[in-house]
This record gives C-alpha cells, structure tokens and sequence, in this order.
C-alpha cells in the first residue's frame, strides 16, 4: 500500500486541530523538524543498547559545550536574544528533542526491565508504537521511509547462536564462524594445494646488457625514480625549457614501452625452462636415450604422487611420452628401460588384451631384464599359478638357453622358487632346488656326456628312492649314491614339531598362527615312510612336480650364482649379489621379490622403535631455569645393509659396535642347520677362499666362538692360504682379542720379504687393528715392514712413500681393484701418521679420480677413505673439523645413494648437528635437479628404520613415512612389491591406524594376489577389524587363488551362514539376477 501524497488533501485549516494562530513556523519547517526528531528517535533506539552512565556522561558533556559556547559568545548573544531567527529555534528545538527523548527512554526502560540490549544478544526491536504526525498530516509521508541498520552491522544472523556471527559475504552467500574470526585456509584444503601447484605468475628476467639492476657509481648504487631529475639550478634557471621537457618525455615514453614489452613476456618456471631445452636437445638427438629418461621425470615432477588420481595422470604421461620416445628413432625401441617404462605405465590403463599384445611385442627383443619383467608380471596375474608358471617357465628357459645365458635361466628359476614359496608351497620351492643342487655339484662322472633326458630318467629313479638330498643332514650326494651301488640309507623323519598355538584364544587367529608355524617349519618334502596326519596333498613332492622346472647347467660361474641364489631363498642374502646378476645393474628390478628377509618379524622388530609412544622431552627444570637435554640417537649403523657386490669384505667391521655384513639378528629366522648344509655341500674344489669366509661370516652371526673353531678346521686343510689366515685373524680382532690376532699376523707376515697374492690384505688388517688399538708407533712400523725398505728415522718413511707410489703407478698399474685396494689404504694410513689427514684425503683423492664414476671399485675405495675419516674422527675422538667428514659423507650419499654403510656414517656425521635438513633432503623424494629418485626396496626399508634412529621422534616423522611407503607403492619401479606391501601394512598398525591398515591391505592383495602371507595378516594383526564374513570371503578367494592352505578354514572355525538375510528372496521363489551378482561380487571380494 502505497502513502497518499499531500495533493491529495486541501488545503484547508480545519483538518490540523492542534495548529493554532500562535505558531510561528510555517508548516514545512515544522514537518521536516517533525521528521528529524523521528529519525533521532529510531536512532535512538537502536542505540539502547548503551548503560545509564554513558547516556549521562553524554548528556553532561553536551550540556557543558552548550553552555561554554553561550558563554563565549557573550556579549553578541545577548544583544540578538530576542531574535527569533530560524537557526536560534532550531538549536532550541534540538536540545529540546534530546530531553524529550531522554525522558522516553528514561520511561521504557521503567516499563522493561528486563529487556536486553544488543551486547545481551538481542538482534531486532519491535517498534509498537505510532508515529503521531500521522494523525496531524493525516497519513504518510512519501519521502519518509524509516531507515533501518542491521544489527551490528550485519555481523548477526536471526536464529543463531551468539557465539556465530557473519564473517564474509560474498556471490556464494555468507560465511559463519565462532566470535568472529574467520577460517583460515589449511595446508590439506584445495585452495592451498592449488597455490603450491601453480607455478609463479612472474618472473624476473635478468636485462641482456647488465648483470644487476643497478649500476654502482663511486661505491653506492644509483637509483633510478620515474620523476625527471632536476640539476642544480642557478636563481635564474627557475624551469626547463621547452626542449629539453619534451626530450625527457620521449625518453619516458621509451622506456615505459620497453617495460611493457617486458611485462608482456609469458613467464616460465624452473622446470618448464628444463623440458624446453630437454626437448630442443632432442631435436637435434633423438636416440639420447638418458635424455628421454630425464624429460619424463621431469614430466612427472609437476604432478606429485600422492595427489587425488595421481596414477592415472602419471601413467597417462608416461604413455605419452615414451611412446613419443619410442617412434622417434629406431634404436628407441631396442631400448630394455623405454620399454619397461612404456609396459608398466600401460599396464595401469590397458585393456589386458592390448597389455598381451604389448608384452609379446617387447618380448621379442629378446632382452633378459625383459624376460624377467614379462615373468613378473605373468606371476603376479595368474590365475591358476602352478599350471601356468610351469608354462611360463619352460618359455623363458627355451628363450634364454637358446644364447646360453645361464645367470638369466638362474635368474628365472630364482623367481620361480619365490613365488612357489609366497605361495605357500614351500616344500615344492625347496624341492627344486634340491633337485638343481645334486645336477650342478653331484652328478655322476658316467652321466656327464649323456643327454639331458637321460640325465633326468637317472635323477627321477634318485629321488624316488627317497635318501638324503642336499641340503638335508646326512646327505652324501646323487654321485655317492650311484658309486655305492644305490645302496639304501637310513633318514630322519622330515617334519619338525610345530609351534603349539593351542593358547590363541580365538579361531580365526589361531589358524593363522598354525599356517605361519606349519609353514617356518615343514619346509622339507614328506617320505612316503613319514607319518602324517594331515591328508594335505602338497607336502610330498614328486619329481613329476619339478621335473620341467630343472636347468642342463654345467659351468663354474653358474655354480657360484646357484649357492648364493639358495642362500638368498633360505634367507641370507649376500649384499648387492642381486643387482650383480645383470650386465646393467640399474635396469635389475629383482630385489621386488627377492629381499623378502627384510620384512621378517625379526627385522620389522629393529625397523620400527620399541616404544612408539615415547615423546621426546627438549628441557629440564632445574630450579626453575629451563636447561635443553642431551638429544639421544641410536646407532648410525642400522639393520639394512646393501651395497655394491663385494665393496665390504664380509668380515669386515665398521664403526665402534663392529657392524658387519651379517650380525645376530639377521640369522634369528634362518634355519640354521639347513644353512650349513648348504655351505658344506655346495664347496667347490679350487674355491679360493671366497666361499669359505662367507662360512665363516654367518658362523660368526650365529656365534663368534663357534666361528673359530670352524676357523681352525678349514685352516687344518688349507695351510697355506692367506685368504683363510686373514679371516681367522678378523674373527679374533672382533672378539676384542688382539694379542691373538697379533700372532697370527705376526706368524704370517714375518717371514723373509716377499710378494705373496694376498698379502696386502694381511698388512692392511694388521696395521688397520693397530692403529684402532691407538698403537700409532706399531701401525707405522707395521706399514714400513710391509714395504721392505731399510733404514730408519725420516728417511725410511719417505722411501717407504716412494716404495708404494711406484708400487701403484707402475707395477700394479694394470692389476685388479681388489689387488691395488689394500696397498691404497695402506699408503693412505702412513700419510695420516706421518704427515696429515689433508694429506691422506688428498692420496686418496687422487687414485678415486682415476676410476670411472659410480664404477664398484670406485665405490669401494671411497667406503674406505670414508671409513678411515670416520674412524680417525669419530672412533678415536682425534681433533677433527666436523665439517670435513660432513660435506666428503654429503657428496658420497649423491654419488651411491643406495649405499647402507655410507648412509650410516651420514648419520653419525650428523649427530648433534640439531637440524634434520640434509636427513630430510637424503629421504626426499626430489633430486636435486628436480626428478623424482629411483630408490630400491633396500633403500626405502632404511628410510623407514632412520625415521626412528633419534630417540623420541618417531611420532613426529609417522607422516613422512606414511607418504614415503604410499609413494613406494605407487612407483612404477616397486608397485608390485609383496615386501613394500607388508611393510605398509605393518608400518600402519605400528602406527595405531587399524582401519587405514586395513584398506592398505585390500591394496596390497590386489596388487600381489598370490602372497599368502598378506592374507594372514587379516587373520593375526587386523582381527579386530575384520568381520567373520570377510575373514571367511578372504578365504574363499584364497582358494579360488590357488594359494596352499594345510588346513581349511572351514575345518577350524566352522561355516559362516551366508544366507540368513537372503531366506526370504529364496522361498518366494525366482531370485533376481542384479541381487545374484551382487552377491557373487561381494563373494569375490576385492576382486
């Protein structure tokens, strides 16, 4: 309804009763002074919210400046007081409407007491009372609309709680929050992650002409402004000319073109300038394969690993550009590590038919890395494993045997035996290499030039009559057997007692703990004499089983790789001997799979910290002054140990706890008497020592004193090796026996001077054990003995420098790196000794310069001037500055990151440094270009461990963990490995996160469907997260898998009522078919 206008009334008097004669203002003025006072009220009003004495302070003061102003004005007031001017009746009229009003809130605050004000919470008035110039004007004023504020300026919202209030508004609508304060952005929100995606908006292009910016005058820089400068002027230069105002102007105008020319420049971040010149330098080669290498990380580098749908971006990358690498020059595609980039991004995103096609295409390339890749991955998919991996295997062997590439068949049946035994047949895994044992180290002279098939017809009618095979105790061999005429032995029964789990209370668990027990522990095939009570059909092996897996291998080299390949399956895994298999070490992907005795419960138990709860405390109190504790680290040296083949000797001790290659926990798990076995059974006539200190080493493990007394009878046979002496001596110096170490090197050594092969190693221990001992005087005499110089004083040691400068760089110039190693260390110890550490770094230095990079024997060098930095620095606490042994420990973790013992003296360089930069920086994932690292299993196991290795910090570093081990799973390089699964899966109930834990193991299982350890995992540590219909489905598809179970879940916890739900559906009478597969899909669940 709209108000009626004042034309609409006439102009009559009769209608204003209260307007009288006397009133001296004309009618407008009063209603506009009327209108105001209306205003002034409803302002007023929303003002209520004010106390009593502030209201009255106001009102003093005002009374106050009015009458300081009447006082003021004295004289000239006075003498126009009797005017009635507008403005006098007007200042009257306003202070009279301020007591009015006072006096009307004086009045309703009498009326409501209780009422509240805006500051109580309060956020509307009700204004029940009229305006009374209505009445006298007879309706509304068009032109007086009442004006309204919202309440605390917009901040309250009618309906809420006090506490919210408004914080923003915006086009979306309002924003709410708690007192007022806004939310600020996280790390995790998108519009953060957003920001540290985008690459910079600008950029600061550097002027052609001039290096910096400004150009420095007299010392100081001279800077420019946009305002003319202005010289010194005389009184009659007052401005400037004409000329010279518009020089400076188009001299202006230039420049502001050029900076808008800049300005228009498109910006280009770091690593978009790297893929532009990665992609110009492979314009003009495209055949650069490590070129291709780099702009695919590059590539990668701007979409991180962990973000939302990361994978299928990263695939889709690399597929775009390896294929791009792979068509661009013929020699691409003979490329072993484009193709298995190219495969293993593919196989994330191809329809299996197409990855069918892709692989027999690179198949026929016929690369052994290849072939290993291709196995791999026929493992981790098959779905009848034992049918399907003979078939596999007899493909690659017919391969691979074709060019006589024996490392390679070792290499397949390696992977073979592993996934028998992830499987769950570990008899069958243990039995094939029996089987390969006695052809390789026992087979009969008579049966050497017969045909294969022969052979195999005599080595079937062997294990059918069922006597000791390798690796079992009293086993004489397949060659013995046939010379005694096959006479019959006696063997002891093959099944050891199983672990007692009678005291898990519940079913499920306790299941899962007897297939663990049952599968430590039966790992021999059965007899048919054996009693068994169980009718499991797998724990007798025939030869029928194993016959097609079996290798016609004859050489010496393949010998050798055998022994070591068994060990590594037993669990003893020599460090480095898996990348020393392939001709290019860092295409092996081996280690997936074969470095499965890093995830024992025994090495799980040293990589995460005992106490995870434990909270570092940084101060103490001490008479209320805060005093910083002591940090407190484990040792640098922990329980991953990888290296190069053969860089650390295996007797040989680093740091002050003398870590060797091999200590006690690592042999907790390994079947012991099956080990020995092994070593004694598989010896080589004209070994050459290597064989029998690898004995020594793990009888050292088990028990430093047993390893001495087998010591003493491998020297009873071998008198005169000085490889054996040397070993026996080491197991005497770890035992911190030294007087017993100084005889034997003091019997060997003593005797009239000659060059012997192995006596420098002998020098080296000798001296090394002394110097350690702090006999500096004895080492050096030890050193100057060994080069055969007489004399005495300075100038024996100068001869003895020159004996062995020319010793290396003339007689031993072209001789091994393990042969002119030793009598390195040794002229670099003299140098220490005689002259400085600078000087022997420098030695040093000068023969590492020499060797090719990353090369084994440069690596191993630089172990040892790092190892005797460490020492002379760390161990024997000689005055040295820190940041020598820092920045020389820095650049080697850049040169062999995968590299465990330098890993360990990094850490001890770092030890009370108080800052974590360079460990954080070492365990990142960028390189310093920007790439992503390629890390082996080995590696990411010890990132895992060093997150632990300062006391109380575990729980700070759970995240970078947590995304480290998601990040591992996602790589391509290590996506399918069961180790890095398992470690996940633990690392997260370590960590107290059953539920993610339990998601990280769905992943897993899909990922290594055939490891029937990672299915236990549900069953043990996960119990209380699974369900029994789920432990009961897992099972299920356990067996649809084809994964050996010894007793059937069912026989042990019963059945699981799967219908109970579905009864209804069932009696009424056809089921529905959508229902049906839903069912079937939750029953096959999660595949």
């Amino acid at each position: 309804m709209s108000a009626p206008s004042f034309s609409s009334f006439p102009p009559s008097f009769a209608s204003f009763p209260d307007a009288g004669p006397s009133s001296g203002l004309p009618r407008e003025k009063e209603k506009k002074r009327e209108k105001k006072h209306k205003h002034h009220r409803k302002q007023k009003n929303e003002e209520g919210s004010e106390g009593e004495a502030d209201r009255r302070r106001r009102k003093k003061h005002r009374e106050d400046r009015h009458s300081e102003g009447a006082e003021s004005t004295g004289a000239r007031r006075r003498s126009r007081s009797r005017s009635h001017s507008p403005t006098r009746s007007k200042r009257h009229s306003l202070v009279d409407d301020e007591r009015r009003k006072e006096d009307e809130d004086r009045s309703q605050r009498q009326e409501h007491p209780d009422g509240l004000s805006v500051k109580e919470g309060l956020v509307y008035f009700t204004d029940r009372k009229g305006d009374p110039l209505n009445v006298r004007y007879g309706g509304l004023n068009a032109g007086d609309v009442p004006k309204y504020r919202l309440v605390g300026h917009g901040r309250k919202v009618l309906g809420l709680s006090p506490a919210l209030s408004v914080v923003h508004r915006g086009r979306g609508g309002l924003e709410v929050g708690p007192f007022g304060r806004r939310k600020m952005p996280a790390l995790t929100d998108s519009s953060t992650l957003r920001l540290l995606v985008d690459g910079p908006k600008r950029t600061l292009l550097a002027s052609s002409e001039d290096k910096y910016k400004y150009r420095e005058e007299d010392g100081f820089l001279r800077i420019s402004t946009n305002k003319p400068r202005t010289e010194t002027q005389t009184y009659r230069e007052i401005e400037l000319s004409k000329q010279a105002y518009d020089s400076d102007e188009s001299e202006h105008s230039d420049n502001d073109a050029s900076s808008d020319e800049d300005s228009d420049t498109t910006p280009l971040t770091s690593s978009k300038s790297t893929i532009t010149l990665l992609e110009e330098r492979l314009a003009h080669n495209p055949c650069d394969v490590s070129t291709w290498i780099s702009l695919l990380s590059h590539s990668l580098s701007n979409v991180p690993i962990t973000s939302k749908n990361a994978s299928r971006a990263r695939n889709e990358i690399s597929l775009s550009i390896l294929k791009k690498a792979l068509s661009a020059h013929p020699d691409n595609g003979r490329s072993t590590i484009l193709r298995l980039k190219y495969l293993r991004a593919g196989e994330e995103l191809w329809e299996d038919a197409k990855l069918l096609a892709e692989w027999e295409d690179a198949i026929k390339m016929d690369s052994t890395e290849l072939w290993m890749s291709w196995l791999d991955w026929r493992v981790r998919h098959a779905h009848d494993l034992l049918d399907t991996l003979v078939d596999d295997f007899t493909r690659i062997a017919r391969a691979l045997m074709t060019r006589g590439d024996e490392t390679g068949l070792l290499r397949a049946q390696w992977r073979t035996a592993v996934a028998l035994r992830d499987a769950g047949y570990i008899e069958r895994a243990n039995a094939l290499l029996q089987a390969q044992a006695e052809i390789l180290f026992h087979i009969p002279p008579q049966l050497s030039s017969k045909s294969w098939d022969d052979q195999l017809e005599a080595l079937e009618e062997f294990w059918d009559a069922e006597v000791p095979r390798m690796g079992e105790p009293a086993a004489s061999g397949w060659a013995s057997w046939e010379a005694s005429k096959r006479a019959e032995q006696s063997f002891p029964p093959s099944r050891t007692n199983v672990d007692d789990v009678s005291h898990v209370e519940d079913l499920y668990s306790r299941w899962a703990a007897s297939e663990t027990s049952a599968d430590r522990t039966c790992t021999i095939s059965l007899r048919s004499a054996d009693d068994d009570e169980s009718s499991d059909p797998f724990a007798i092996v025939l030869f029928s089983d194993i016959r097609t897996l079996l290798l016609p291998l004859r050489t010496r080299d393949a010998k050798d790789v055998f022994r070591r390949m068994w060990l590594a399956v037993a669990g003893l895994v020599v460090p480095g001997f898996i990348a020393s298999l392939s001709q290019h070490p860092g295409e092996n992907s081996d280690d997936r799979w074969a470095h499965s005795s890093l995830v024992s419960s025994t090495c799980l138990a040293s990589i995460f910290p005992a106490d995870t709860s434990a909270r570092q405390l940084t101060a103490d109190a001490q008479a209320g002054v805060l005093i910083g504790r002591e940090r407190e680290f484990a040792s640098g040296f922990g329980p991953v140990k990888d290296w190069t083949y053969e860089t650390i000797a295996p007797l040989e001790a680093l740091g002050s706890h003398n870590w060797t290659m091999w200590s006690r926990e690592d042999v907790q798990e390994v079947d012991v008497a099956w080990v020995r076995e092994i070593f004694k059974q598989c010896k080589l006539p004209g070994d050459g020592g290597g064989w029998d200190v690898l004995n020594l080493a793990f009888e050292a493990a088990v028990n430093a004193k047993g390893a001495l007394k087998v010591s003493k009878k491998v020297l009873a046979g071998a008198p005169d090796s000085l490889l054996h002496w040397a070993a026996h001596a080491r197991l005497e110096s770890l035992r911190s026996r030294l007087d017993d170490a100084r005889k034997v090197y003091q019997t060997v050594l003593t005797a009239p001077f000659q060059e012997r092969p192995g006596e420098a190693a002998l020098w080296w221990d000798w001296a090394h054990m002394e110097w350690l001992a702090r006999n500096n005087d004895a080492a050096t005499q030890v050193i100057l003995h060994s080069s055969g110089v007489e004399g005495s004083g300075r100038v024996r040691i100068l001869r003895a420098k020159r004996y062995f400068e020319t010793l290396l760089t003339q007689q031993l110039l072209q001789a091994s790196s393990r042969e002119r190693e030793p009598w390195i260390k040794i002229s670099g110890l003299l140098e220490l000794l005689t002259s400085s550490l600078q000087s022997s770094l420098a030695l040093f230095d000068s023969y590492i310069d020499c060797l090719g990079d990353g090369t084994p024997a440069q690596e191993s060098l630089t172990v040892a001037s790092l190892a005797m930095l460490y020492n002379h620095a760390t161990v024997l606490r000689n005055p040295t500055p820190p940041a020598i042994l820092r920045e020389r420990v820095e650049r080697a973790v850049e040169m062999y990151p995968n590299n465990t013992a330098i890993l360990g003296m990094f850490l001890e360089a770092e030890k009370g440094q108080g800052i974590w930069g360079r460990v954080r920086a070492m365990l990142g994932e960028t390189a310093v270009d920007g790439t992503g690292k390629e890390k082996t299993v080995a590696k990411r196991v010890a990132e895992v461990w060093v997150a632990g290795w300062e006391k109380g910090r575990w729980e700070a570093e759970i995240e970078r963990v947590r995304s480290g081990l998601s990040t591992a799973v996602e790589n391509d390089r290590t996506r399918g490995s069961a180790i890095l699964w398992k470690l996940y899966v633990m690392f997260e109930i370590r960590a107290g996160k059953l539920e993610q834990a339990k998601k990280a193991l769905y992943r897993a299982l899909g990922e290594c469907p055939l490891v029937k350890e990672l299915y236990l995992i549900a069953f043990g540590p996960l119990r209380t997260v699974f369900d029994e219909r789920e432990l009961h489905q897992l099972a299920d598809t356990m067996a649809e898998r084809g994964i050996r179970m010894r007793v059937g879940l069912d026989e042990v916890a019963g059945e699981v009522d799967d219908n109970k739900e579905e009864d209804g559906d069932v009696e009424s009478g056809e089921e529905d078919e959508i229902e049906y597969k839903a069912r079937e899909q939750r029953r096959l669940m999660p595949y």
